[in-house]
């Protein structure tokens, strides 16, 4: 039985501590490693050993009991959470440790709810029982409180007398079989394992992995508790999570076969494309060895293909989930050098393969590159890695906020596009939908007036690049088009005639439209004492957010509500400080709404409508063997389909 199981937790938890300890028991390491020694065994890579913390997500294997484990240690810095979260999506069950020391802490819930988002079972460590301050009690009270009532704590294991009485006081058969002296362990243990499976039990134990305390029992546990079942004999099917560049250039990819088997030479198609396997690896650590075979439920890594993308699912329906942490900031890369920077473009490219998040654009027009990032200290690790991987020095502008607009009403954009021997019409529909809604297509065109294949290019050309708004140039979001009709010409219509319609229908709609910018809010939850709930409403307030009731106990205030990223993303350290560390900050990504300070952003982006080199609302109309511009407020009035 092949198991994988995520090791999660806020950064300076312990979680690469419990995994090498845990990796040592097992014999997947002949030596423990230390994060403050700089060598631990998953903590490979040069950036993490002289940083002291977890950047990217590696694995380890090892068996146990007739079991294949590979054990998956994730980040804990919020920067780089994009990279946990994708490793969370391949997790049979995830372990979250949290220190006896400072308890929960703002990453902490937002892996919990990682965790319940993608539905995975969940285990709990409280770690550093042995330092000066913990509190055992304290935060398990914290975890049943804020996190699940469902958290079951054992002492040493699962025949307990505490683990019956659990299970009798939530199902009528466990209690009567309780009642009489017949709950036995073999039933306590199916019980136990289903109602973990189904996140309706979550095991919790004690230790101190620096000391070695408390580990192996708390895994032992975890085995007996764990079941996974994978098909072998359906066809292959796997989810891409992870890509890497080794160090001759050749490209990693990292996956977990949900069921079938894959071997060497295996081929896949990807569109026009056929691609072989040519090499299956197993990770551990920076160690990895071959195989020829891999089979469902095993994670591993194969080269040749180099067409799918993170999040693919190879043989199957692509993942359509979301990801729930998405950055918020977008910076300019600052070469310094004598290569053209095209050249650095390329490598940038790669970094986009390994980090999707960092949705990496070239500006054509102004020949620079801009990233997405989560905070300032990815874009320190960035200029390492560029300097490292590449011999590239850069640096970054100052980061910006990733601005968005969308439309408040309702209109129909028109395009035409006519020069002299082209030809192509459309007429797009424009609706607003629900904040986070994205960009939807739908058409009513009927096949008389366009082709399917006409039509597949209008809906081509709306998703093939995000789209500049009219105000500050940012990406559009959260509207519906819907083509209504088009015109196409057997002679003339030609390749590009129906992108240069669709752009010009849809800037022509967001000229008659309520334009709407929008930007990034942050969820909070903040606890701290009560003496300082009014230092934290006033800074709220102050920060253009709102807030719930707040909610009171003898020692503690807890403050939840919603503010603008803007405002708001460097107030951990505030916070930090005028609560002497011992407040709770709790930072998540609540999506987009209108911006606080319209004008204020319009007139700082300084956006020219009518200079955009990729946009123009106006139309082109053939007259007299010569192409003739129509401005868009008259441009609906010359359209062929309406008369």
């Amino acid at each position: 039985m092949f198991k994988t199981i995520g090791i999660l937790a806020h950064v300076d938890a312990g979680k690469t501590t419990f995994s090498e300890q845990l990796l040592y028991h097992m014999e997947g390491i002949k030596e423990k490693g230390r994060v403050d020694n700089k060598n631990a065994h998953l903590d490979f890579h040069a950036l993490e050993r002289a940083r002291g913390i977890t950047i990217f997500a590696e694995q380890g294997r090892f068996q146990y009991e007739g079991d294949t484990y590979t054990l998956i240690d994730t980040p804990g810095h919020v920067d780089f959470s994009p990279e946990m979260e994708r490793a969370i999506r391949v997790m049979d069950y995830a372990i979250v440790i949290v220190s006896a020391v400072e308890g929960i802490q703002g990453h902490t819930e937002t892996v919990w709810q990682l965790l319940q988002k993608y539905n995975v079972p969940t285990f709990l460590f409280i770690n550093k029982i042995d330092r000066e301050g913990a509190n055992k009690e304290q935060v398990l009270a914290a975890l049943h409180q804020e996190l699940s009532e469902e958290i079951l704590f054992i002492e040493n294991d699962t025949s307990e007398e505490s683990v019956k009485e659990w299970l009798a006081e939530r199902d009528e058969q466990m209690l009567e079989l309780f009642l009489e002296g017949k709950l036995e362990n073999t039933i306590v243990m199916t019980q136990l394992q289903k109602q973990i499976a189904a996140r309706k039990l979550f095991v919790c134990m004690a230790g101190a992995a620096l000391k070695d305390e408390g580990v192996l029992p708390f895994f032992q546990q975890l085995a007996k508790l764990t079941i996974a079942c994978f098909d072998t004999t359906a066809p292959f099917q796997a989810e891409v999570f992870k890509i890497r560049h080794d160090s001759t250039g050749q490209r990693l990819t990292f996956m977990k076969a949900l069921q079938g088997r894959l071997q060497v030479r295996d081929a896949f198609t990807f569109g026009d494309t056929t691609e072989k396997v040519t090499e299956i690896r197993y990770y551990n650590g920076a160690k990895f060895e071959t195989t020829t075979v891999v089979e469902a439920g095993e994670i591993f890594a194969v080269k040749g293909l180099n067409q799918v993308a993170i999040g693919s699912v190879i043989g199957g329906i692509p993942n359509e989930s979301t990801l729930k942490l998405v950055p918020t900031l977008q910076a300019k890369v600052v070469y310094h050098g004598d290569l053209h920077m095209k050249e650095v473009w390329q490598q940038f490219r790669l970094l986009n393969e390994e980090e999707p998040s960092l949705r990496a654009i070239w500006q054509e027009e102004l020949q620079e590159i801009h990233v997405h990032v989560m905070g300032v200290i990815q874009l320190e690790v960035l200029t390492e890695i560029a300097r490292e991987r590449f011999h590239l020095a850069i640096t970054f502008a100052n980061p910006q906020i990733i601005y968005k607009e969308t439309i408040a009403t309702t209109v129909t954009g028109y395009g035409h596009f006519e020069p002299l021997k082209h030809y192509a019409e459309v007429h797009l529909l424009m609706e607003p939908v629900a904040r986070g809604t994205g960009i939807l297509f739908h058409s009513v065109c009927h096949a008389d007036d366009l082709s399917v294949g006409h039509v597949r290019l209008v809906e081509q050309h709306l998703f093939e690049r995000a789209h500049n708004g009219l105000l500050t140039g940012a990406a559009l979001t959260d509207i519906k088009f819907t083509l209504l009709t088009g015109r196409a010409h057997v002679e003339y219509t030609s390749g590009g005639d129906f992108r240069e319609a669709t752009l010009r229908a849809l800037r022509q709609g967001l000229e008659q439209a309520e334009n709407v910018l929008l930007e990034p809010y942050y969820h909070f939850k903040m606890k701290a004492a009560n003496d300082f709930l009014g230092r934290m409403m006033h800074d709220v307030q102050q920060a253009h957010g709102e807030f719930e009731a707040p909610t009171m106990t003898e020692k503690s205030a807890i403050l939840i509500g919603k503010v603008p990223v803007a405002t708001f993303m460097n107030y951990s350290t505030t916070f930090a400080a005028y609560t002497n560390g011992r407040g709770v900050l709790s930072l998540q990504f609540a999506g987009y709404d209108v911006c606080h300070n319209r004008e204020e952003v319009i007139a700082q982006k300084n956006y020219d409508k009518n200079a955009d080199p990729l946009y123009t609302s106006s139309s082109i109309f053939c007259k007299k063997g010569k192409g003739e511009i129509i401005p868009w407020d008259k441009a609906k009035a010359a359209m062929h389909c309406l008369k």
